[in-house]
């Protein structure tokens, strides 16, 4: 019986061993294929299998060139401008090139027949590989693998949409922004941040439009935001716009320049101040009239000028009244002028006041400015009527 035992735990421990090293093999491999896709890791492997690939790419242009035309080759160097370093890519080609030699006194001079390696084969593949290696020589000095950049610039995309959500507002109001960039594209030149300050009581919204648009300005875009949402809170309203334009001062760029316009909303009284750095004019609709009012503030724009002074406008927002802010895409083009493109945007907004503002922002963007290549960009801040506060 003893020796039983003593068979069953060494059996048992056997067991326990391999299954510890099975799960240590196991967690080593998925630990380098994350690194790997992150960029982290070796690029053994990529290599490897590229390296097997070559002389079955050869193998079988031998056996029928026909089908397999040796400018199959550039098929691994694509790959490997894609996947592998500049010192690795170097083992790569030198493995095609001699894969090509041998492809070249197997088949025959190209003069005694076709799908042979031709000079214009050749060419080919080493016009591909010279590409692929720039691209690779790019990446290294930019430090970013192909396999991350997407990752980063997703990452990149998605933080500047939640840094220009809007907070919440108390019962008997309503927010809401859209933004669509120049192109179709996923980054913008415009941006907004936006707080509730003084204990809630206040909303400070930042609409800013920076030079450029598309990728060209998403960049500064992120850098921007990130900064004027720091200031946004820390500092009394009537500074804020002095603190970004030596923020933008500072920072000596060729196209440096922005334009913003800063809303200190009083939620219970519903008082605004507008602060404006050369930015198109806010647009009030009054329930009480019916019509719209141009809430255009004196100031300059952002990161031109040291000691730039900003002067407000005042106003209030009843119940049913709306305003409008928005950014020059979305009103100025090369064919029509600021005035024509607000008046155009006042005339697609009067639809939507006897039904309310509630998802309008996006359809005004659709109506008014759809194939506008800019970045346009339109907030709307509505106090409900008795009508909205009944519904």
């Amino acid at each position: 019986m003893a020796a039983g035992r003593e068979r069953r735990a060494a059996a048992e421990t056997f067991t326990a061993r391999l299954k510890k090293q099975w799960h240590r093999a196991r967690t080593g491999v998925r630990r380098s294929a994350v690194d790997y896709f992150r960029g982290d890791g070796s690029d053994w492997i990529a290599l490897a299998g590229l390296l097997l690939t070559i002389p079955l790419i050869a193998a079988t242009t031998l056996m029928n060139s026909v089908w397999c035309s040796p400018a199959a080759l550039v098929l691994p160097i694509v790959a490997g401008g894609l996947l592998l370093r500049p010192s690795s890519l170097l083992g790569l080609y030198a493995a095609a090139a001699s894969a090509l030699i041998v492809e070249s006194v197997k088949l025959g001079p190209y003069t005694e027949g076709p799908s042979r390696v031709t000079p214009g084969v050749v060419l080919v593949v080493a016009a591909c590989g010279f590409f692929g290696l720039l691209i690779a020589q790019f990446r290294s000095r930019v430090g970013v693998p192909w396999r991350r950049g997407g990752t980063m610039l997703f990452d990149l995309r998605e933080r500047i949409r939640v840094q220009s959500k809007l907070p919440k507002l108390p019962l008997g109001w309503h927010r809401e922004m859209a933004l669509r960039p120049a192109g179709g594209q996923s980054f913008s030149g415009d941006f907004v941040v936006a707080a509730r300050t003084n204990g809630g009581r206040t909303l400070e919204v930042v609409l800013t439009d920076v030079s450029g648009k598309g990728m060209d300005a998403g960049s500064r875009a992120l850098l921007l935001s990130g900064a004027f949402g720091g200031l946004l809170g820390s500092l009394p309203p009537h500074a804020f716009l002095p603190a970004a334009n030596g923020y933008l001062l500072r920072q000596d760029w060729d196209e440096g320049f922005a334009t913003s316009i800063h809303l200190v909303l009083e939620l219970d009284s519903g008082d605004y101040e507008l602060f404006s750095a050369g930015h198109p004019p806010g647009l009030q609709l009054s329930a009480g009239s019916g019509r719209w009012e141009e809430k255009a503030a004196e100031g300059p724009l952002l990161g031109v000028y040291d000691g730039a002074q900003f002067d407000p406008v005042k106003g209030s927002l009843r119940p049913g009244d709306v305003l409008m802010l928005f950014t020059d895409g979305l009103v100025e083009t090369a064919e029509r002028d600021i005035v024509e493109g607000i008046d155009r945007l006042t005339g697609e907004a009067d639809r939507y006041v006897a039904g309310g503002f509630h998802g309008a922002a996006w359809h005004l963007i659709e109506a008014v400015a759809k194939d506008v290549n800019d970045d346009r960009a339109l907030l709307l801040v509505c106090r409900d009527g008795p009508t909205a506060a009944a519904r």
